[in-house]
């Protein structure tokens, strides 16, 4: 074992006249360990350390080899360095050390603490260069018969380590001696076993950062390294595979992790295994074979890194296209690892493990249990294999809060039936390093998942050239393209005809929906006609309703809830409901992939699925993948199945929405066994009151919840878990800061406001302005130097937000959270448009549940499933910009106004809205909608027998407009802007980039306006009016037609008393 530095305290001390690298000495964690040494030693003499009177340590000296010794990690365990070569003798009395000169100069500092903690006397033998210490190892012996004869005993009972063979020349001297010194030898293995079983706070400390690097390098290097080999076809072998994981655990800075490589080391090298060929032992080595990644194959990964000497071990198995019986045989290797780790809790016996985990395999495939191995891990720590704590069914020792094992578990030489002789046998190896704690045990490598979703890969193995595949790969005999075809759908009808059809079928639903809920028929606010039995999936009841094929592409049937792939030159469709996930990935070249997941039988919480229950025997497809090279049709194409598959799941588990408010709860800290995730130097928003100067703080996520403070104990701020509704990420980029924001059921306080929305940002950019306004060189040098910092300070913040994003989302995975169904989204800036919510212009943008701006105060969250309907007004006119009105299904909520909109980008919102399946109407004039939803509420049977919310379709209400005013009189269009916000509007709120004039400026602005028309005002009515006229020829008929037009475009919304215009957004 390499020789490794023990970071101390105040305490450390280095020898005297010693460099800058010399070893130090923590005499605290020496004391500490010395005493718990003759603490043990006295308690359990007789069981554990053989009746021995005094015991030796004698450690080897170095070796090139990985090895792992009782007498190396004592030195570590007590010293916290291995000292090679070298004899310590442990006495009631006395401790003597027999080494080199230069060691014994390194070991003078302990002498004083041995005395105070135990008051044994440390004696030093300095050997010379030359000497091989026959006459020092004599004054030993001697010393040891004079202490025995002084304590009764004529015959010492001298322990020693017997297992360990004598290694080099003054080794080989003691062993000789020692057995012709009439000593009555015992074996003290196990004392030294049971001193090392449980861990201190500094040995997890080490354990956890071991524990970080290995899952760190099986995540960010392992995985997609596989990946990248399977998608490119690529022929490695599992020797190169090894070496370069090997290289980069003792690199750590290559997958950025911040751990001294000088501290870190390799456990055993990494073990790569395919092609049929196993051996689920550590000692395993990777063989020159390539990886083979065929239909049905599996590979086995377990590498394993030390962090000043503690190990920690990882392994997983990775299926390929798996057949039912691999996958059944993962699933319940899965289930008895998880059970395993479940039994590791103080007070039980260490053989319950194994037991735990067998009796999860005899239940549940009971054919397997041969093929289990004989044990489910061992004991952990200075020693990779603590054999001791053998995790075996006949091992009666009682698990402590401290001990650490490496939980492996694996299936061996189970067999299939295939043509290739490489698939036909398998084996399955899964392990984590994991803590016995109070109360439940901490798994410390979680972050490299194990889940079958995340292990499992699929492609095509047959089929035509053309098809698309997961994952390109050769067998020799056929060669398939592995380039997905996700091109945009070339209509034969027109975009605005099918949207107009699609439409006026949401205008049916939507007014049946709403007809229901009116009418009492329950909360099914976004069902989508009516509601379909629990467990009837049926996307299309006859083949002849699937659309035809217009290319070999993926299509999305909103309308039937489908999704529609290409499969063997054929369009399959899959019901959204049977969707589990579905995610995007892009690689270094550019080559983007899109992964359907499938819910399946037997995985994970699918066990209430009534259609898995029902057709259990049938035949699943698990997950498909599509290639392609067009990244932004990759993210509508995402886009469009989240969304469809959220509104589906929405209408599914309506009845199981939370009815009222969550109660706050109170945030349970991280403590020492849960480092909490850390994100520094943030502001918030809303702001904290007082008159003092602003302080940045820090964000943490804890075990239930966040808690943002800063440097003042009054400026603290929670928000729970179970509280967030929606949370969002949106990195800088043609903005000033990145953020995280939480929009949330309940209102809690941050200072002395009452909000539902908290944000949490960094400037990204000092803004700054020049003075005098003079444009500085493109070449300047120090402007090049100044651009370049901020690039880069642009680009650190935004990936220690994703870091932090990352790490929380796998913290909302865990099962405890499942139910609260969070996520960090992020804006679709493509899909985004400028507008007016509240005072000033903003940029709106959705994300995949929701229409938000969060830049601007007050912030703008408005939930996509609560939304009714959604009128465009001002449309038409021939207007620069127009109004968007949002009405919620609650209409006792005030509607959501966003005006000023640029007419160009009409077109966009409409294909949005539509393909998020919201149903909007457009009208020429603002309407006053607290009328509106007024003469709603007052009479909803009259409502809904008027055709419900037809009276605003443009296209009727033209065709009858000579019989619509008497009727139409609840609805009286008005340019009144109602004074709407969004839920949490708060009016003491200000602009980020607004000043206190800002109103003041806004009114004079209008007067300037109020004053006189611009000369392109008066040009347009010039022009105007030269229409108007027209040729002599036209027909009167014609002339009137053609001066409605006009007036049409030149005439602005009628102001009435007390209302006022849109203000004009401005440049800022």
């Amino acid at each position: 074992m390499a020789d490794r530095n023990v970071k101390g305290n105040d305490n450390n001390i280095k020898a005297p006249g010693s460099g800058a690298n010399a070893y130090t000495i923590n005499l605290e964690i020496f004391s500490k360990r010395l005493k718990m040494l003759y603490t043990n030693w006295s308690e359990n003499k007789s069981d554990l350390w053989g009746g021995s009177e005094v015991f030796a340590v004698a450690t080897p000296p170095l070796s090139e080899d990985l090895r792992y010794l009782k007498s190396s990690a004592f030195n570590i365990w007590l010293i916290g360095h291995e000292f090679p070569d070298t004899i310590m003798v442990f006495m009631k009395k006395h401790v003597h050390f027999l080494c080199s000169q230069k060691k014994v100069s390194l070991l003078e500092v302990v002498k004083k603490s041995a005395k105070d903690a135990v008051g044994v006397e440390v004696i030093m033998h300095a050997k010379a260069k030359n000497d091989f210490g026959t006459t020092l190892m004599d004054n030993i012996f001697r010393a040891v018969r004079t202490e025995s004869r002084m304590d009764g005993f004529d015959v010492p009972v001298f322990g020693h380590i017997a297992r360990e063979a004598p290694e080099g020349r003054l080794l080989e001297l003691w062993a000789e001696k020692l057995k012709s010194a009439n000593f009555q030898l015992t074996d003290v293995t196990n004392g030294f076993s049971d001193l090392f079983a449980v861990k201190d706070p500094t040995e997890i400390t080490n354990l956890k950062k071991a524990a970080y690097l290995t899952s760190s390098v099986m995540k960010t290097f392992v995985v997609p390294k596989l990946e990248k080999i399977i998608d490119e076809e690529k022929k490695v072998t599992h020797s190169s595979l090894m070496d370069d994981t090997e290289k980069v655990i003792l690199e750590p800075a290559r997958i950025k992790v911040k751990l001294k490589a000088e501290n870190v080391d390799i456990c055993y090298p990494p073990i790569f295994e395919s092609g049929g060929e196993f051996d689920l032992r550590p000692s395993a080595s990777s063989n020159d074979e390539n990886l083979f990644y065929d239909s049905t194959s599996v590979i086995i990964c377990a590498i394993g890194s030390q962090y000043n000497s503690y190990c920690s071990n990882v392994a997983r198995t990775v299926l390929i296209d798996a057949n039912p019986v691999q996958s059944k045989a993962y699933e319940v290797l899965l289930k008895a690892h998880d059970a395993a780790i479940a039994a590791l809790k103080p007070g039980r016996k260490v053989g319950d493990v194994y037991l735990a985990a067998l009796s999860v395999v005899e239940k549940e495939a009971p054919e397997m249990v041969p093929n289990l191995t004989k044990s489910a891990g061992t004991g952990i720590g200075l020693e990779f294999r603590e054999s001791a704590l053998n995790l075996n069914s006949k091992n009666d020792r009682m698990l402590k809060t401290g001990m650490v094992f490496n939980v492996s578990l694996g299936f061996h030489n189970l067999q299939i039936a295939t043509k290739n002789p490489k698939t036909q046998k398998f084996s399955m190896l899964l392990a984590d390093t994991v803590i016995v704690s109070d109360r439940v045990p901490e798994v410390l490598t979680f972050t490299c998942s194990k889940a079958l979703k995340d292990v499992a890969y699929s492609f095509n193995e047959e089929g035509e050239e053309e098809l698309p595949k997961v994952k390109a790969v050769s067998n020799g005999a056929e060669t398939f393209s592995s380039k997905a075809t996700l091109r945009s759908v070339n209509h034969e009808v027109s975009k605005e005809e099918l949207r107009r059809q699609h439409q006026a079928a949401l205008a049916r639903r939507k007014n049946e929906e709403t007809a229901r809920r009116l009418a009492g028929g329950g909360t099914e606010g976004t069902s989508h006609g009516p509601m379909k039995p629990s467990g009837e999936l049926i996307a299309y009841k006859n083949i002849n309703d699937i659309p035809p094929p217009r290319e070999f592409m993926i299509q999305i049937d909103q309308k039937n809830e489908a999704i529609l792939l290409p499969v063997y030159g054929r369009m399959v469709p899959f019901h959204i409901a049977t969707v589990k996930s579905v995610s995007s990935q892009q690689d270094t070249s550019r080559t983007c992939y899109i992964r359907i997941m499938f819910n399946v039988p037997g995985a994970p919480f699918s066990q209430h699925d009534a259609n898995l229950q029902k057709f259990q025997d049938s035949i699943y497809v698990k997950e498909v993948s599509f290639h392609s090279k067009d990244p932004r049709h990759i993210s509508e194409v995402v886009q469009l199945i989240k969304t469809l598959r959220r509104q589906v799941a929405s209408r599914e588990s309506e009845k199981a929405e939370r009815a009222t408010l969550v109660t706050q709860e109170k945030l349970q800290l991280a403590g020492a066994k849960f480092k909490p995730i850390r994100l520094s130097d943030l502001w918030i928003r809303p702001v904290f009151g007082g008159r003092g100067r602003k302080l940045s703080g820090t964000l943490e996520a804890h075990a239930n919840g966040l808690r943002y403070a800063t440097s003042r104990s009054d400026e603290r701020v929670d928000i729970m878990f179970g509280n967030i509704k929606h949370a969002f990420f949106q990195p800088a980029e043609k903005e000033m800061i990145t953020l995280l924001h939480f929009h949330l059921h309940n209102h809690i306080m941050v200072g002395n406001k009452k909000t539902k929305d908290v944000q949490f940002y960094v400037e990204v950019m000092d803004v700054v302005q020049t003075i005098g306004g003079g444009k500085r060189s493109a070449y300047d040098p120090d402007e090049i130097e100044e651009e370049q910092r901020e690039r880069d300070r642009k680009n650190k913040i935004s990936l220690d937000f994703q870091n932090f994003v990352n790490r929380v989302n796998d913290l909302w995975s865990q099962p405890q959270f499942k139910s609260l169904d969070l996520e960090f989204d992020q804006p679709l800036r493509e899909l985004g448009f400028h507008g007016v919510p509240h005072k000033s212009s903003a940029f709106i943008v959705p994300t995949s549940t929701c229409l938000v701006e969060l830049i601007e105060t007050p912030f703008v969250v408005i939930t996509l499933n609560e939304i009714e309907i959604v009128n465009l007004e001002r449309v038409g006119l021939g207007q620069k910009n127009f109004d968007m009105t949002i009405v919620f299904k609650d209409f006792k909520r005030d509607v959501m106004r966003i005006d000023s909109i640029p007419t160009s980008s009409l077109d966009g919102i409409k294909e949005w809205l539509d393909t998020t399946d919201l149903k909007y109407y457009e009208s020429r004039l603002n309407l006053n909608w607290r009328q509106i939803l007024k003469t709603i509420t007052d009479d909803p049977e009259q409502f809904i027998e008027d055709g419900g919310w037809e009276f605003l379709n443009l296209e009727a209400s033209d065709s009858d407009s000579d019989n619509s005013q008497e009727s139409d009189q609840g609805y009286e269009p008005s340019d009144v802007q109602s004074d709407t916000g969004s839920e949490d509007e708060d009016e003491d709120s200000e602009s980020l980039v607004e000043s206190e004039d800002d109103e003041e400026d806004d009114s004079n602005e209008e007067d300037e306006e109020d004053e006189g028309k611009t000369w392109e005002e008066l040009e347009r009515e010039a022009s105007n009016a030269d229409r108007e006229k027209g040729n002599e020829s036209d027909s009167e008929e014609e002339r009137k037609r053609r001066k409605m037009k006009a007036f049409g475009k030149s005439r602005a919304p009628e102001r009435r008393p007390g209302a006022s215009l849109p203000k004009k957004a401005r440049f800022r």
